[in-house]
């Protein structure tokens, strides 16, 4: 059906519509509103089908792009879903957060015609939306019995997450272990739900759990369950505990009203679940009526200050030391702060806050680009005598994560870790030093992406699939001991 592709010099770029700012900033429901069938089918049909996709080539996943835009295209949206489904656990969810115009779309041969790429997000939100709407989901069934070999999976992420799919579909005892008392990791508590409603991730844990999978939640190792006994319970471990531990400024922030992101991210969530969250509601975490300033650039300094605005910040204001094309966040989700009302002071960089018991304001120093730095992005430095002053009632530290001390606080002195505490890994196989725990996400990487961890889920769970049946093959077919349900 050739006629139904290559339409891009014919047919514009549209993204799905945007509900209207000043509605937005009321909810934190999703501000993209749902295509309807065709004009998923009208964007996806200007594909070029290149020879060579190098939207597949830039994904992580390495979905099969065009593939699934054929089959849009034609109007085989069930196809669609099956081949979208072959190389990643949650289309539709990487379809809302990835940063496509940093990976998929930013490298889509159309786009660099001049002609604007097509909008592979949306479609494959579109594809995985329709796909639960329809019961073209199909349920999690193993694929035999392989329930005498256990697999302990530390982190219900997107790592996690995704290693416990690919493992319980192969059949064995599958048990996830987490901090919080949702599975999701941050996709429940670190993405607000303005980009990911936390129904969406539910269906997907919920699909895991009826598969099979047991969930232990409000477990955290170290304090609650050590790794010995991690260990002793099962045959495999998967360590995707992500990374917790804010970056902090280089001066003195023992300020009243100066908090980490995360913090406020989690508070903002809990209480939209419609808990009892005494720090929001004794104002601590709550920017209602506040000058809020967010420091940083990334995607986590977007969430806080959207968060912000329709919590009904008095004003908020986003610092960061680099200019707007050098800074990390997604592009996209700059302009949907601007629409929403965010101000945005570029090349700025805070040196000292003020206040006495609480915070009152922020002293900031305008900055300079030099020469690209280890990150690929422009080094910033001082200008002397710059300083100007912002107003703050709350100020949001989003300068990025490390890792926890995982050999200290799990008691793991054998595990080798890298001089930023990430775990080392085998990088074929994701195995770490210590002989069947494997690891991946973010206490790998750093923090980056959650399409890198779903990859990192779906690699390890082909290597501990390996190194199970490499077990069964040595005569070694059973644990310890029996894991409770």
């Amino acid at each position: 059906m050739a006629e139904n592709l290559l339409r891009f010099t014919s047919i514009d770029q549209q993204q799905p519509p945007k509900r209207p700012a000043a509605e937005r900033r009321q909810d934190f429901g999703e501000i993209g509103q749902h295509w309807v069938l065709a004009k998923a089918e009208e964007q996806s049909s200007r594909c070029s089908q290149c020879g060579v996709p190098f939207c597949q080539v830039h994904c992580p996943l390495g979905n099969h792009i065009p593939d699934w835009l054929r089959l849009t295209a034609e109007g085989r949206m069930e196809e669609a879903y099956e081949m979208a489904a072959s190389t990643s656990t949650m289309p539709e969810i990487c379809g809302r957060i990835c940063p496509q115009d940093r990976l998929c779309e930013g490298n889509c041969v159309i786009e660099g015609s001049g002609h604007g790429s097509v909008t592979i997000g949306a479609v494959e939100k579109h594809i995985g939306d329709t796909a639960f709407e329809m019961g073209w989901v199909p349920p999690l069934v193993p694929v035999a019995d392989r329930s005498a070999q256990s697999v302990g999976i530390v982190g219900a992420g997107p790592a996690g997450l995704t290693a416990a799919e690919y493992l319980r579909g192969q059949g064995y005892d599958v048990h996830v272990y987490d901090r919080h008392d949702r599975p999701g990791g941050l996709l429940v508590y670190g993405i607000p739900g303005f980009k990911l409603e936390k129904p969406v991730v539910a269906r997907r844990t919920d699909r895991i759990a009826e598969g099979g999978v047991h969930f232990h939640l409000g477990v955290e190792i170290g304090r609650d369950m050590s790794t010995h006994e991690l260990r002793r319970r099962h045959d495999a471990l998967f360590l995707a505990p992500g990374v917790y531990a804010a970056k902090a400024l280089d001066f003195e922030t023992r300020l009243g009203g100066v908090v980490p992101a995360l913090d406020y991210l989690i508070a903002a969530t809990r209480k939209g679940f419609g808990e009892p969250v005494l720090a929001f509601d004794n104002g601590a975490l709550n920017a209602h009526a506040k000058n809020v300033v967010v420091i940083g650039g990334g995607d986590t300094a977007m969430d806080c200050l959207r968060t912000a605005v329709r919590q009904g910040a008095a004003s908020v204001t986003c610092l960061y030391r680099r200019d707007r094309a050098n800074m990390p966040g997604s592009a996209r989700e700059v302009g949907h702060a601007e629409e929403e009302g965010v101000r945005f002071e570029w090349l700025a960089a805070p040196v000292s806050f003020e206040g006495s018991a609480s915070v009152t304001g922020v002293v900031a120093r305008r900055m300079r680009l030099g020469s690209n730095d280890a990150s690929g992005r422009r080094g910033a430095s001082a200008v002397a005598g710059s300083e100007f002053h912002v107003p703050a009632t709350l100020v949001i530290q989003s300068l990025g994560f490390d890792a926890e001390d995982i050999r200290a606080d799990w008691g793991l002195d054998e595990l080798e870790t890298t001089r930023w505490g990430t775990i080392r890994t085998d990088h074929p196989t994701l195995m770490t030093s210590i002989p069947g725990v494997f690891a991946g996400g973010d206490i790998v990487r750093g923090a980056s992406l959650v399409v890198w961890a779903v990859r990192d889920g779906r690699e390890a769970a082909r290597a501990m699939h390996g190194y199970l049946r490499e077990r069964v093959g040595m005569g070694v077919t059973a644990r310890a001991e029996p894991v409770p349900a």
